[in-house]
């Protein structure tokens, strides 16, 4: 579903142009060239290279990959040129030719529209607390047009000049968080310079802006899972604070890149609960973000202790928030979000894999024989997630 194409060098292509961007943002803004917007520094310049277009059109990727290489010998033949003078003639004449042979992609393929925020990170962390009041902020500016489910079938939708985009959409998912933030701050225009969406900054703040992306993340994700059985980008895990025994506080994010974690919200029954697993860290949901005082030993290690984490994540799963319950959740060691298990399963299998990036057939047969969870994990940790938004891999 999010996977990259195998070709390790788009992978590089990339991340290296992302982040010379940011090493040309930062710089500019170092020198004064370019001020602060909503916080953070503003990208100068109405276009910016469009990552995401070279994720899906392989055949720009490679334009622009033998041009900057070509790029790198001129300015090796220039350095050259300038040392060796006896053949400095005939090493600038090959340069200049390489760069007219290059196969330069057309900017208008390669660029994409740009606002001063493209460029901005989220400070949620994209955690539980975000995810709940962006909800309340979606119900009250968003959800009359684009729906409570996200689909853009809201009670205002056919009233308006052009139907609302659907959030439920891996396009619209691939844009840059500063992207779309900034169409929530300014609004939407056509080509012919009408307004599509109204402009929300005088209404709602900075942080509430932020909050009600974190809100479409998971409106998406459990929208496309009732819909299409799969999400449609990855979800990390949402952030929230956790309490393992008598041990001091800890963040959700720690965890993170560094283990696999199994979320299973409590139903009440503690007999119904999975025992512990060395494979992963099990991680309890209950209402309150208490732990239940009947849970018997082994049986749950750590406990989501916020009260807006059972909304969440329910949220994610695509369930109402009674109906969570017995509901499970695997993420990966990366911290991405990648399987669902629904109340009263018996067992896991690939079936239960909401976010794919795709199984070469040789791997596939070397799962054969294992136990359903056993598989999934190790195919989790095979196929681990490459997803591009606003050109940054993830």
């Amino acid at each position: 579903m999010n996977g990259l194409p195998a070709q390790a060098w788009l992978n590089t292509l990339l991340v290296l142009l992302q982040d010379a961007q940011l090493a040309l943002l930062q710089l500019w803004h170092a020198l004064g060239l370019t001020g602060d917007s909503h916080g953070q520094p503003a990208w100068p310049w109405a276009r910016r290279i469009a990552g995401e277009t070279l994720l899906i059109d392989l055949g720009l990727a490679r334009q622009l990959a033998w041009s900057l290489g070509v790029l790198a010998v001129t300015l090796v033949l220039v350095v050259l040129a300038v040392a060796w003078r006896r053949h400095r003639g005939v090493l600038l004449a090959v340069a200049a030719l390489a760069l007219i042979l290059a196969p330069w992609p057309s900017p208008s393929l390669l660029l994409s529209a740009a606002a001063p925020t493209s460029f901005h990170t989220s400070p949620t962390g994209f955690s539980v607390n975000a995810i709940a009041r962006g909800a309340e902020v979606y119900a009250h500016h968003c959800a009359a047009c684009h729906g409570e489910d996200g689909r853009g079938e809201g009670p205002l939708a056919a009233s308006l000049s052009r139907w609302p985009p659907t959030l439920v959409s891996p396009l619209l998912a691939r844009r840059a968080d500063g992207d779309l933030f900034w169409h929530v701050v300014d609004g939407m225009r056509d080509a012919r310079g009408q307004a599509t969406m109204p402009a929300f900054g005088g209404a709602i703040s900075d942080a509430d802006t932020w909050a009600v992306l974190d809100y479409m993340k998971a409106l998406a994700a459990g929208t496309g899972a009732v819909a299409n059985g799969s999400w449609p980008t990855p979800l990390l895990l949402p952030d929230t604070p956790v309490r393992c025994g008598d041990d001091a506080p800890l963040t959700l994010a720690q965890w993170r890149g560094g283990q696999r974690v199994r979320v299973v919200a409590f139903d009440g029954d503690p007999q119904s609960l999975p025992g512990l697993d060395p494979r992963f860290q099990t991680l309890l949901l209950t209402r309150d973000g208490t732990v239940p005082r009947d849970i018997p030993q082994l049986r749950a290690d750590c406990v989501a202790a916020s009260s807006q984490a059972w909304g969440a994540f329910a949220r994610i799963a695509g369930v109402s928030i009674d109906k969570l319950g017995g509901t499970e959740l695997l993420a990966d060691r990366d911290g991405w979000l990648r399987a669902r298990g629904a109340p009263g399963e018996r067992g896991w299998s690939e079936a239960d894999m909401v976010c794919k990036s795709g199984t070469p057939a040789r791997e596939s047969r070397g799962l054969a024989g294992l136990d359903g969870l056993t598989a999934l994990l190790l195919k989790m940790d095979a196929e681990r997630v490459r997803f591009v938004k606003g050109g940054f891999v993830h």
